[in-house]
């Protein structure tokens, strides 16, 4: 371990049942305006008092994260909500009901109590109601809203464990709460209530049918914000969740997908290079024998396994000196539609629709 991440305090956590003095002691530094790194459902979040701006600024300067990249506020509870937002449109209530705590975050009219930091300036802010135990215990002892992007440097690979964010964050904050792995593995869904029509700016932990059971009629946005633009939602940048190595992601029909992974693998073994593929499990049958470094993220038939360990997976792959990684698409049917997300923004833009 270096002397920078010796800096950074881990506090190991009981996931279940936080004990009442590690959390008093995290929520101590978040009342002192300090940055404290906590496990949600869905991945490790970068944690400080989201009504101090200059704590706020504190997670822009760790995570070198640009100004025009909003951050989401977690709240303990409901009641916390009021004194946050301009208006509650009235999807509000339904949504709460429906998946709240949980991996939802809606985008709402800010009120004057939320710093420009937050919101890089917009008029709207973007809250949830984390599920995990830890994440909620934090909130309600340090008895601030916190604002809480990934714990990880900004455009990298979202942290799932303890030990993803002492690598990404070492010496950069004060304390890690380890509540073990996070247990959805991609982040929440944001919903926007701002529009006519509500409007998914990014897919995550709540699938859209779900939502559509609620809400009936809703609409996903896919353009990606540019270098100028004050963002709607964090992750909807043209490049985002990528690892260091160059990742591209194949569509298309499984058949085709196999092909060409098997074309790019044996060319580039006949330069001696190596190639990292992310795969799904039925698909190892048809890779046997290649001489490629082959991560399984789970079955197509389970894309919630998919979504928790698509991260753990792509940073073993980022880890093992390959050349360049495939991805295969895992589908746009429930979580698939997140994951789809996740490896088309680490691609960069790379994505290639493969033919038969």
């Amino acid at each position: 371990m270096s002397d920078a991440e010796r800096r950074t305090r881990i506090l190991a956590v009981n996931a279940e049942h936080p004990e009442p003095d590690r959390i008093a002691e995290a929520a101590r530094l978040i009342r002192a305006g300090r940055l404290v790194a906590f496990p949600t459902e869905t991945v490790y979040g970068l944690g400080a008092n989201a009504l101090d701006a200059e704590a706020v600024r504190g997670i822009f300067a760790a995570k070198e994260r640009p100004a025009n990249d909003p951050l989401i506020v977690h709240l303990a509870d409901v009641e916390a909500l009021p004194p946050l937002v301009a208006e509650l449109p009235p999807q509000v209530e339904r949504l709460a009901e429906a998946f709240w705590p949980g991996p939802l975050t809606l985008v709402l009219p800010r009120s004057a109590a939320i710093p420009d930091e937050v919101t890089a300036g917009g008029p709207t802010v973007a809250l949830r109601i984390p599920a995990h135990p830890v994440a909620r215990a934090l909130i309600r002892a340090a008895d601030r809203p916190i604002a809480a992007p990934s714990a990880n440097r900004f455009g990298r690979l979202s942290p799932t464990r303890a030990e993803d964010v002492l690598a990404d964050l070492g010496g950069r904050i004060d304390l890690i709460l380890d509540g073990g792995p996070t247990p959805v593995g991609v982040e929440s869904t944001v919903l926007s209530l701002v529009a006519p029509v509500p409007t998914i700016l990014r897919p995550g932990g709540i699938s859209r049918e779900a939502l559509e059971a609620v809400l009936g009629q809703i609409v996903v946005r896919h353009r990606a914000v540019k270098a100028e633009e004050i963002a709607l939602s964090p992750g909807t940048l043209p490049q985002h969740y990528a690892p260091r190595t160059p990742l591209r992601l194949l569509l298309g029909a499984d058949e085709a997908i196999l092909a060409a992974m098997r074309r790019v693998v044996l060319e580039a073994a006949a330069r001696d290079r190596r190639i990292g593929l992310l795969v799904a499990e039925e698909d190892l049958p048809a890779l046997r024998n290649l001489p490629a470094v082959i991560e399984v993220a789970g079955s197509l038939r389970d894309p919630r396994g998919v979504a928790r360990q698509l991260y753990a997976a792509l940073r073993r792959l980022d880890g093992a000196g390959v050349e360049r990684i495939l991805a295969r698409d895992f589908g746009e049917r429930g979580l698939g539609l997140a994951i789809r997300d996740r490896l088309s923004r680490a691609a960069g833009g790379d994505v290639v629709e493969v033919k038969r």
